[in-house]
């Protein structure tokens, strides 16, 4: 890897003390409604304390501003911590695929030729919604209908239930009209393809970091072995297990559509399998379960066929996962930590399970590997493997408790940290829970408040998109919409700003109390560089402060 240049030190800066402390406060934004927005009615002294007497700006953490392909697509933690890592907007997953749909390289490209080749049954496992984080139906329908162009017989379906990033009870808005695309695309005879398994994707498949390898092995068992309470359609299966169990579609108990008491889809020898979610950390270990060969500890896979497997992106750019993939994902270089170390200034992450990557792999460009050994420092507070509204403080105390031993070190000088709260039990649809977890990480941030002012440090606080800022869904006359009762929970992420707020508590006029506004995440990068006392690469996008 080419080393990058030093940057220079800021002529008129005076260094701190103490370290430069970046807190990304995970799915915590400024909601346009009071009704549901619980970070607004959260008691959070400390963020209002800060918010009142602080240098603070709204920044855009959505759409164009992260990469996406419109202001309408919803940012995610993802393409947010590249965007503060990077300094620098790059086009993200769905962009990527978009493009090469339209330009046709995917179906050009020697992947899908391979995949295609297959003498046995071509199978899809994704996402089935349009909710654009992790996977877009658009995306599944344009290649099955290739599929078929193509001269594939039969193609089957492994549809995971979405509910997190669309509306929590959605899902036969998307597997109705799909099953009525499939039926179209059979009528002639010379094709078949079929919904053949599925479940709640927060149930089945899609764990990430190694949190829950038992919802990945529930989800072998029911795309791959074929095995679990079986249905005539995902249709009967959704409308029977909602009736029974109340669960929202995230989730929603596993189910294997079967003729004649037979599963239609199981995967064989000689099939070819594509995960057709772009999104890398919740496609990882389904990932690994197909491709890890006898080396795999996990759980048992009984039977593991032989198969052609690919992504639709490449996972981990520096394990290179999976091996075969349908398009590109961005090449991000040049990032903050890479530029960190070539200061030789020491650097601390830390966050919990559910978000150690952010703060880690995707704030590093989607690298999994450090930089240097010797100048950063990785810490991961494992999490704990229960429903989060059950636990909505989450790990934030254990978090702060590791992050105020860095402090009071005196060896690190920028130290990030990702408070899970926000997002994690944002997504659960709990209203109570969520004030209850912003609460928590609010008594948290004011221990950091105290320690930075202890030791003359710089505290940073914003988002990477918003969440918990609107935990209701609204109707199109602006009222909230009402299910048995009560408020019909929205878990999606929202397009609303996030903060930016700088407590510099001796602070020594560098730099003019007045942010710059109209600005998106990206900026930050540049910003915590000239809080270090350094220039920002001349490449990165524009630093949030004007420097006297």
């Amino acid at each position: 890897m080419k080393q990058v240049e030093t940057l220079k030190k800021l002529a008129n800066w005076k260094k701190r003390s103490g370290p430069v402390v970046f807190v990304v406060m995970d799915g915590v934004a400024y909601g346009k409604r009071k009704e549901g927005d619980a970070v607004a009615n959260a008691v959070m002294e400390t963020f209002a304390e800060l918010s009142s007497t602080c240098p603070l700006v709204k920044l855009k953490a959505h759409g164009e501003a992260v990469g996406l392909p419109s202001d309408e697509d919803m940012g995610n933690s993802e393409v947010g911590h590249n965007a503060f890592g990077a300094g620098r907007i790059f086009a993200q997953g769905a962009k990527l695929v978009n493009k090469s749909l339209q330009e046709g390289s995917m179906f050009s490209g020697n992947t899908w030729q391979e995949a295609i080749k297959t003498q046995g049954v071509l199978h899809f496992i994704g996402l089935l919604s349009d909710g654009g984080v992790h996977s877009n139906i658009k995306h599944l329908e344009a290649m099955v209908k290739q599929a078929k162009i193509d001269g594939v017989k039969v193609v089957r379906i492994h549809a995971l239930l979405d509910g997190r990033d669309v509306p929590a009870t959605s899902a036969l808005e998307y597997f109705e009209p799909f099953e009525a695309l499939l039926a179209e695309l059979n009528a002639d005879g010379t094709f078949d393809a079929k919904i053949a398994s599925g479940g709640g994707r927060m149930y089945i498949t899609m764990d990430r970091y190694n949190a829950d390898w038992p919802m990945v092995e529930r989800g072998w068992h029911t795309h791959v072995l074929g095995e679990g309470r079986q249905f005539s359609s995902s249709v009967e299966a959704i409308k029977t297990l909602r009736a029974e169990t109340s669960a929202l579609d995230q989730d929603l108990p596993p189910f294997v559509i079967a003729k004649d008491g037979k599963a239609i889809g199981t995967v064989q020898d000689g099939d070819s399998v594509i995960l057709f979610n772009y999104r890398g950390d919740r496609a990882l270990e389904i990932t690994s379960a197909f491709e890890s060969g006898n080396d795999f500890p996990h759980f048992d896979r009984i039977r593991v066929p032989k198969v052609f497997y690919a992504g639709m992106m490449e996972y981990d750019g520096d394990l290179h996962v999976p091996k075969h993939y349908l398009v590109t994902p961005p090449a991000i270089d040049r990032t903050l930590a890479e530029f960190l170390c070539a200061l030789k200034l020491k650097q601390y992450s830390i966050s919990e399970t559910q978000k150690f990557g952010h703060i880690t792999y995707f704030f590093n460009g989607n690298k999994s590997g450090k930089f240097d050994e010797n100048l950063e420092t990785y810490v991961e507070i494992k999490g704990d493997n229960v429903p989060f509204e059950q636990r909505p403080a989450m790990k934030c105390a254990e978090i702060t408790d590791a992050v105020l031993e860095a402090i009071n070190s005196k060896e690190y000088d920028f130290i990030k940290i990702n408070y899970p709260n926000g997002d994690m039990v944002g997504h659960t649809g709990s209203y109570q829970a969520a004030v209850a977890s912003l609460e928590a990480m609010d008594l948290n941030i004011g221990r950091l408040k105290k320690a930075i002012e202890a030791v003359g440090g710089i505290l940073v606080v914003s988002a990477d998109h918003g969440n918990a800022d609107e935990m209701y869904e609204f109707k199109k006359d602006g009222t909230v919409a009402m299910e048995n009762g009560k408020p019909k929970a929205k878990t999606s992420h929202s397009l609303n700003p996030v903060p930016f707020i700088i407590f510099d508590p001796t602070y020594q006029g560098e730099y003019d109390l007045k942010l710059k506004e109209g600005l998106g995440i990206s900026h930050v990068a540049a910003t915590l560089i000239n809080l270090l006392g350094y220039e920002a690469p001349s490449d990165y996008d524009t630093s949030i402060i004007t420097l006297k």
